[in-house]
């Protein structure tokens, strides 16, 4: 949830209807976790609650209707992350504010898989390492007031 300001100042600096129509996917997407972490967090507490037989049992009986949400709603709004890092992350690279490799890590990132008890990886650690790499500069100079001012579509391999 804490990179979402991150997204709406990328999308800011990069200017553009591509940048802030990826942004808002990719935010929409972002909070459509807060429902899968409040679905795995009510399936751990039944743990506590009832046993891990009966929890166990009860959220598979039910796992479709919990994984997918009411309306799907969850579910549409979290392909809003994929379709939002392809979005951002091409309209930072025509713009110059990413080089070829930051926008590469950029859309590794929005392909994390999300949902219900899904379990994390190291690779998928390792791609979120890799997202704060391309962003933490750009935040540095963005707190400086020392932003480069963008030059452009890069060459094809670039910072």
């Amino acid at each position: 949830m804490l990179l979402f300001p991150a997204f709406i100042a990328l999308a800011q600096r990069v200017g553009g209807g591509l940048a802030f129509f990826g942004a808002t996917l990719l935010v929409a997407g972002l909070f459509s976790r807060l429902y899968f972490a409040g679905a795995d967090q009510t399936a751990f507490q039944l743990t506590d609650a009832i046993g891990l037989d009966q929890a166990t049992n009860a959220t598979m009986k039910e796992y479709v209707d919990i994984s997918y949400g009411p309306w799907r709603v969850p579910v549409w709004a979290s392909v809003g992350q994929y379709a939002g890092s392809l979005l951002l992350a091409i309209a930072a690279w025509r713009t110059g504010v990413f080089g070829t490799t930051r926008a590469s890590m950029l859309l590794l990132a929005g392909g994390t898989w999300m949902g219900v008890l899904k379990g994390a990886s190291i690779p998928d650690a390792l791609v979120t390492a890799l997202l704060c790499v391309a962003l933490v500069p750009l935040g540095v100079r963005m707190l400086r007031d020392r932003l480069p001012v963008p030059a452009g579509r890069p060459k094809v391999l670039s910072w």
